[in-house]
């Protein structure tokens, strides 16, 4: 066979078995799901052996720090794959689920109730851990996953996808719910993303390259983000200790990450104040700041920002900063150079609060705490399919609900249109 009939293959057999999957009761599922996770903690010498191949040859090739962060797995990471699949398996299953109701004065009942999507499409790089999340939540949604993950993860993505289905079909998963793409050949991800008739959806992770090559070639839906552009302002009103602790949190706790923040927007009264101290504290993280005019007025030791800046997603511990004269002028910003993904107000006012939250175009927007919490396990969410800065048909954090579509169940009793 060559790699069209290849990939045609995995997709009959991923649209054959979806109808199967939309069958399974919730405590089956659920079942399955238990056995998944047990099997990941059983397997994490297995995983960790080809874990550590795919770091020696990512190494070798020069992979960036975020890259190689991204792909590293520890006993740690495996063990909190597993709790993210017992966190899923023990949320409602949100198949069969009724959204709303409502009779017609004809007497029809129209019952929108949620159905599986079908077949998911999952294409990502690096990060190994989305093997785990992609498979378990499209399962127990009942969608058929196919997952293609990048050349740099080869190995530890069929490690884990392996040890999902062995211990899955200890308590019946059905053959074929869970497949990978094991080639690397970046012509599968154009078979499998023009797959009309077979896949339903197509859900990109990775850097903005990797998605904008799946959204271009597609000619199936695609739910994505192409990059986290994430912002904190700090109002004239601000708590400066917890501006201080915000800032740190949102830029240093993981800084390769698509929710880290990246600008850092300070209303032009608090500056004078906030911004040296805050400075300090960022140096001694090692973060660089590159600012405008007004911030390196402040804090000299700034590089100066050129306008790409403003629109860049490091993934590093690099930092823009700008003075700005108000909320508005914050909002203006945000709705220029960002992505769409999570941006935060440090404010105690609240009507700044709600200028902010009304006005910013985003998927998640803060009030007092770091962009670092958009993430389905931090929104109760267990795993997570990714955020999304779509607005169609799901948007920020995708877990069970968002990796549903619906359907209208009609019941009558004999009512003819006329």
């Amino acid at each position: 066979m060559n790699l069209q009939d290849d990939m045609q293959d995995i997709a009959r057999k991923a649209l054959a078995v979806s109808r199967q999957l939309a069958l399974l009761k919730a405590r089956k599922k659920n079942s399955i799901l238990l056995a998944m996770a047990d099997a990941l903690e059983a397997g994490k010498a297995r995983i960790l052996e080809a874990n550590a191949k795919d770091m020696t040859e990512a190494e070798n090739a020069g992979l960036s720090n975020a890259m190689l962060d991204r792909l590293r797995l520890t006993e740690g990471r495996i063990l909190a794959m597993a709790k993210g699949v017992r966190a899923v398996a023990a949320l409602k299953d949100p198949i069969g689920g009724q959204i709303s109701r409502w009779i017609r004065p004809n007497g029809l009942e129209i019952v929108k109730r949620r159905v599986p999507i079908g077949v998911i499409a999952v294409v990502y790089e690096s990060r190994p851990n989305v093997t785990a999340d992609a498979a378990v939540l499209c399962f127990k949604t009942s969608n058929a996953v196919i997952l293609r993950g990048g050349k740099e993860s080869i190995r530890s993505n069929i490690a884990i996808a392996e040890i999902l289905n062995e211990g899955g079909r200890k308590k019946g998963l059905p053959e074929h719910a869970i497949q990978i793409v094991e080639t690397t050949d970046r012509e599968a991800v154009r078979l499998l993303v023009q797959m009309e008739g077979f896949v339903d959806m197509a859900i990109p992770r990775g850097g903005e390259a990797l998605i904008r090559a799946v959204a271009d070639m597609a000619r199936i839906p695609v739910l994505k983000h192409y990059k986290g552009v994430c912002h904190t302002y700090v109002d004239a009103s601000a708590n400066q200790d917890m501006a201080l602790q915000i800032t740190e949190n949102a830029k240093c706790q993981r800084p390769g990450v698509c929710n880290a923040m990246e600008t850092l927007l300070v209303h032009e009264e608090i500056a004078p104040a906030f911004l040296p101290k805050a400075a300090a504290l960022l140096a001694e993280r090692g973060v660089e700041l590159r600012g405008d005019p007004a911030a390196r007025t402040l804090v000299p030791a700034m590089k100066e920002a050129t306008e790409d800046d403003w629109s860049a997603e490091y993934l590093d511990l690099i930092l823009s900063v700008k003075v700005v004269p108000s909320v508005q002028a914050a909002v203006e910003h945000i709705n220029t150079y960002g992505s769409r993904h999570s941006d935060a107000i440090v404010a105690e006012s609240e009507a700044a609060q709600t200028v902010f939250t009304r006005d910013v175009d985003s998927a998640t927007v803060y009030v007092n705490a770091s962009t670092r919490f958009t993430d389905g396990g931090e929104f109760g969410m267990g795993a997570e399919m990714g955020i999304s800065t779509d607005k169609l048909h799901a948007r920020g954090p995708v877990g069970l609900e968002e990796l549903c579509t619906y359907k209208y169940v009609i019941g009558g009793n004999g009512q003819i249109r006329g």
